[in-house]
């Protein structure tokens, strides 16, 4: 997981991650201006939230998580970009994920929701204030959804 964010193919999706996100919801995600696209990968990658995302696969897989996510998702690199997104969510809440997963593919974006997911080691947090998004690469075409939050609570 050395200096991840250096990879020409990681400072690329994040390029896709940040653009989606400020395309959609008019702000950035984190500060941008003036700083160069390796130098984004890194602060997105260090960010003090949580960032995810999974391709448009069928059974999405994640292809990204920054360090945050690594520590929460208890995984490292090359664990999580060969995990199904739907396995870090309890079974009883898949059907719900796939709503609003729905959601986010109509309206580009959704807000506010929560849900709890589960670590690599079955540790389980309720996460809150979600943001997830739709992403398009620079020729407007879908390739997957993001998520980030900065809540979360570890259950019992």
């Amino acid at each position: 997981m050395n200096n991840i964010w250096e990879k020409e193919e990681i400072i690329i999706w994040t390029q896709i991650i940040l653009n989606s996100y400020e395309k959609l919801l008019r702000k950035p995600l984190i500060t941008r201006k003036n700083v160069d696209k390796i130098t984004q990968a890194k602060n997105l990658f260090n960010a003090d939230f949580v960032v995810l995302s999974h391709n448009n696969n069928l059974n999405p897989i994640y292809n990204y998580g920054n360090k945050k996510a690594l520590e929460l998702w208890e995984m490292d690199w090359e664990t999580l970009i060969k995990t199904p997104s739907k396995n870090t969510t309890e079974a009883i809440s898949q059907e719900e994920r796939e709503a609003l997963l729905k959601e986010a593919n109509r309206k580009g974006y959704i807000t506010n929701y929560g849900g709890v997911r589960v670590s690599s080691t079955g540790k389980r947090y309720n996460i809150t204030d979600i943001i997830l998004w739709n992403l398009t690469d620079n020729n407007n075409q879908f390739c997957g959804q993001a998520a980030t939050f900065s809540q979360w609570e570890k259950l019992q």
